[in-house]
């Protein structure tokens, strides 16, 4: 069976009919792609073995999820292997998985079958402090199993005249939150380094900390208010430090090379990631139209080629939204051409130093692409595959965006097994 036609209903292959089309890739990361490419429900059973106490609830966010609500369920589930899973609730009618309570074991079911053990995400020991402000630290930076996670702002400014990427949901969400959560825009960097030290105080839970938030294009030139910014938040975080540099990962816009110095040479962040998220010129400009006016899609590339020359091979990587190449209208009709573009447009990142690494996407409900489908199981497993061999035939590392540390792309587990 040949991969998807858009707005052809062939059937998707499942699961075990995809392994079984690939037998040497790794089942356990096949069901992680699938559990974030269909999403989760959770049953009644579930949740009685759900102990907010001791379990991580789900809490502030930069993006939406698929249920559109903020219900403290379970903030996500870890597989036997100790992958993170990042998965979100999904409607019943959108055919998710489900996570269920049988014979005193947490499972993911596909209708009644068992598909494997999971369980609930522990939750960290700063989450029920304060800060000197008396601001709930969870609500400062929020945690991944092994990785502190800190959105500094929730707002884009891409979308002040509605340019902004079209899977994106970052600034309808932001509003939510500060409806429902009382989730501030912006984050103070004294109270930020204040809640990093506390966390740090768990001894052996987190191998990194990472920045990510929207693009800011104020300052004298563009984007340099988002810089200054990050280096007070880097500053504030590194008295915790002992070292000139520490483990951490800037997930920020593309800047120019004297912005890109500025950071490396004014804090300890270690590794710089811009995404990119389309690899094709043509649906950048159309699905990230913010990008397009203040960078263009050949400058983010040859930004981030001249940041190699910054934080070092190995040390750069962008980040693409795979699935979202599909769109309707003007996306590519055909898996195939997908994936073959895609690939292309990676290694030729790759050859100069650059690593790419995937997201699945997931249409939110207050995005504009809301009402689409991401792509089938096998172009998944086809993109990770071919991902991690680009990796790998140029001696690429993502030690800082490995399944430990983050836990979203799906072809950087695969660093550790093939």
């Amino acid at each position: 069976m040949a991969l998807r036609q858009t707005g052809i209903l062939d059937r998707d292959l499942t699961l075990d009919e995809v392994l079984e089309k690939f037998p040497e890739f790794p089942r356990l990361v096949a069901i992680k792609i699938d559990a974030q490419r269909r999403g989760v429900r959770y049953s009644d059973r579930a949740l009685t073995v759900f102990n907010p106490q001791i379990h991580q609830v789900r809490g502030a966010a930069l993006f939406g999820s698929r249920d559109d609500q903020l219900t403290p369920l379970p903030e996500s589930l870890l597989l036997r292997d100790g992958t993170t899973l990042l998965t979100d609730p999904t409607p019943a009618e959108l055919n998710p998985y489900v996570v269920d309570y049988l014979g005193d074991k947490l499972v993911l079911l596909d209708g009644d079958k068992v598909i494997e053990e999971v369980e609930y995400w522990p939750k960290p020991s700063f989450y029920d402090k304060l800060t000197s402000k008396g601001k709930p630290m969870e609500f400062v930076v929020t945690a991944r199993p092994q990785r502190l996670q800190i959105m500094p702002s929730s707002y884009c400014h891409f979308w002040e005249n509605d340019n902004g990427c079209k899977y994106c949901d970052i600034v309808n969400h932001l509003k939510h939150q500060r409806t429902g959560l009382g989730v501030h825009p912006r984050l103070n960097p004294q109270e930020v380094g204040e809640v990093v030290g506390e966390a740090l105080k768990q001894p052996g839970r987190y191998s990194s900390i990472t920045l990510t938030a929207g693009s800011d294009t104020r300052g004298v030139e563009p984007f340099d208010e988002e810089v200054n910014y990050y280096i007070k938040l880097l500053q504030a975080i590194g008295q915790y430090f002992n070292t000139p540099k520490f483990p951490s990962q800037l997930i920020a816009t593309a800047f120019n090379e004297k912005q890109l110095e500025r950071l490396y040479n004014e804090t300890g962040v270690m590794s710089y990631t811009a995404d990119i998220e389309v690899l094709n010129e043509r649906l950048f400009d159309w699905i990230c139209p913010g990008k397009a006016e203040w960078i263009g899609y050949q400058e983010w590339k040859n930004r981030l080629v001249r940041a190699v020359g910054i934080f070092g091979k190995g040390n750069v990587n962008t980040g693409i939204v795979s699935g979202v190449e599909l769109a309707r209208p003007y996306g590519f009709t055909k898996e195939e051409d997908a994936l073959k573009a895609t690939l292309e447009e990676a290694e030729d990142l790759a050859e100069k130093g650059v690593s790419t690494v995937y997201m699945v996407w997931i249409p939110r409900p207050q995005s504009e692409f809301h009402d689409q489908h991401n792509a089938s199981l096998e172009y998944y497993v086809r993109l990770a595959t071919g991902l991690d061999s680009i990796r790998r035939k140029y001696s690429l590392g993502i030690d800082f965006d490995d399944y430990r540390r983050c836990g979203n792309h799906p072809d950087g587990d695969l660093s550790r097994i093939w």
